[in-house]
């Protein structure tokens, strides 16, 4: 009985969702996005029985439905749903659920909002599929379906040349990461002859090529380090797009690859360090560079690629545990941070600059107390979502057998993690208004005020939930000294004060001095500059050269009429040095010819 229950609600939340794709596409019809977040409401109640079945009995299944390829390689529809599966569904819900709501208020006046909620619903389904996938082949379909889908998603503003640019961006940087995940499949089709997860976790060796290539796909698709300058650049979307794709899909599909695949990563000592270091890079090179910036949207864009280089140090660490639950405590407040911007960006007719904003607190108290729930879960504070998550990671490589470099640049960006959340917080809500003085920010709309008031209370309880519904697996270290206990809050609270004290300073007292440091980082490390203007000009510049001016150089005047010119008037000179007006030269030149026609005619005559 329980079985059949655990797969019935599970059938039936997967029903919900697909029945609205099968509306007709063309006319949209009206009330699509309204029964479209209805669905996903009823979708998300009904994923609740499951997860409260594993959770109370720790049940699990594997379902193979069918299969599509029968042969030496068998390809099925095969279904795991885990501990991660279940409970991942239930939070993808609900957050979808918030964000399907806010964005009917936020894109009301779009002609194509049924189309857009429908691409919104496609989205999740995608990252469910990858979710729920037990062979690589079904989660390749869940892989490139996310893919495609942010590409229409971050571009639906195609009239705006940056939003194509981005979303081009976007799959570019992706295609990248898909190159080691395609090298992977195809080592496991050809080594293996097996793409099902169980057939591929029973073996015991591993070479490192295939496991490299797994770390290049979660790096293009999380946003690591080196493959990172997409993120940002997906802000051009709509907001209600950055809040899903920063939240519950997209972005956690490379780390969530990752935590699938660690019972073989784990067996490489090798690819452990590799994504240590990689995390570690990409934490604290993007809080510096989140640290810089105006764009409140960026801020939190770079703040997601921070938090997902910290759940890399998980995956380093062997504690894919701790990364899921910070996938699962990050997804709420990272949502409500997006959807607090769009509701003041919204109100502020579309300004993104936190140095034109303030005094939200008075004119928006909901939303601006909502933003600061959500930057206080983000900087790790005390009984909130983060601060279950972030402590767990930070304890886990302060006590492991590990390099001090990771662990204190880790530590370091923690403590500009709580810096920039301040920033946010500071220029956005306190002081006075420095937006235009007709614009009246408000918050009249139901549909725009109780999804951030469900993500403020997700936000504040769902770290406590999780972490007595879901205990790692491994065994912590629940002993060590009272200052490594309190590192993360040690260095969160002098990000804090920090940071306090330095807008307190560059506001009220001081103009702020742009130091080499502060460049590089408002520059994002010079990436895009290097990437997408120097290496493409070096190309142009390169090609000119050596198509154009060296081809003109050498074949037009090299060696056609330059050279042709050059030896005429050589030897013309030479012809003309030897006249020199002495009648004795032309005599002996005679003399010389004659005496060699006359020698030369009877040899050549015999």
């Amino acid at each position: 009985m329980p079985n059949l229950l655990f797969h019935s609600t599970l059938m039936l939340t997967f029903v919900l969702l697909f029945l609205p794709m099968l509306t007709a596409t063309s006319p949209t019809p009206q009330n699509l996005n309204q029964q479209i977040t209805t669905m996903i409401k009823l979708a998300w109640l009904t994923s609740l029985i499951p997860m409260l079945m594993f959770i109370n009995n720790g049940l699990q299944s594997i379902t193979t439905n069918f299969n599509w390829i029968t042969s030496n390689f068998d390809i099925q529809i095969s279904f795991t749903f885990d501990q991660y599966a279940t409970m991942f569904l239930s939070i993808a819900l609900f957050i979808t659920w918030a964000i399907l709501e806010f964005t009917n208020w936020y894109m009301a006046t779009d002609p194509h909002l049924g189309r857009f909620t429908k691409y919104l619903l496609m989205f999740l389904i995608s990252m469910l599929i990858l979710v729920t996938a037990n062979n690589l082949f079904q989660l390749f379909i869940g892989w490139e379906g996310v893919g495609i889908m942010s590409f229409l998603l971050i571009g639906w503003w195609f009239s705006r040349s940056s939003a194509n640019t981005s979303a081009l961006q976007a799959v570019i940087y992706n295609r990248i990461g898909d190159i080691g995940l395609i090298l992977a499949l195809c080592w496991f089709a050809m080594k293996q002859n097996t793409w099902d997860m169980q057939q591929m976790f029973s073996q015991s060796t591993y070479t490192s090529l295939p496991l490299l290539g797994l770390i290049l796909a979660a790096a293009g698709k999380s946003a690591q380090f080196g493959l990172h300058p997409w993120l940002p650049a997906a802000m051009e979307g709509p907001t209600p797009v950055s809040a899903l794709l920063h939240s519950s899909t997209m972005v956690v599909a490379g780390i969530f690859l990752l935590i699938r695949f660690n019972p073989i990563l784990q067996c490489q000592p090798l690819t452990s360090t590799i994504c240590l270091c990689i995390g570690a890079t990409t934490t604290t090179f993007t809080a510096l560079c989140a640290l810089t910036q105006n764009d409140i949207k960026k801020i939190i864009a770079f703040s997601t690629s921070s938090q997902l280089g910290l759940m890399m140090v998980a995956i380093g660490l062997n504690q894919p545990e701790l990364a899921f639950f910070h996938i699962s405590t990050h997804a709420f407040f990272k949502a409500l941070l997006f959807l607090c911007s769009g509701s003041i960006i919204h109100n502020l007719k579309d300004e993104q600059d936190i140095r034109k904003m303030g005094g939200l607190q008075k004119t928006m108290p909901i939303t601006a107390s909502c933003l600061t729930m959500g930057s206080l879960a983000l900087a790790g504070t005390p009984f909130l979502a983060g601060f279950y998550s972030k402590d767990l990671i930070i304890e886990a490589i302060n006590t492991s057998q590990t390099n001090a470099w990771a662990l204190t640049i880790t530590l370091f960006a923690t403590c500009l993690t709580a810096a920039y959340s301040l920033r946010i917080t500071f220029y956005a809500q306190m002081n006075t208004p420095r937006y235009i003085p007709e614009l009246s920010p408000s918050e009249a709309s139901p549909a725009q005020i109780n999804p951030l008031t469900r993500l403020t209370i997700g936000s504040m309880v769902t770290g406590l939930l999780i972490s007595s519904a879901l205990l790692p697996n491994k065994t912590q270290v629940m002993t060590m000294p009272t200052t490594t206990k309190l590192a993360a809050l040690i260095v969160t609270i002098t990000g804090l004060l920090t940071a306090l004290e330095l807008t307190n300073k560059t506001t009220y007292t001081t103009y702020p001095t742009h130091t080499p440091l502060h460049t590089m980082t408002s520059q994002l490390g010079f990436f895009n500059i290097t990437a997408h203007r120097y290496q493409p000009n070096m190309t142009l510049t390169m090609g000119q050269h050596t198509a154009l001016q060296l081809n003109d150089l050498l074949w037009y005047e090299k060696l056609s009429p330059k050279l042709t010119e050059m030896l005429s008037s050589t030897l013309s000179y030479k012809i003309m040095k030897a006249h020199k007006g002495q009648i004795k030269m032309y005599l002996t030149t005679f003399s010389s010819i004659l005496i060699m026609i006359m020698v030369w005619a009877p040899l050549h005559s015999t």
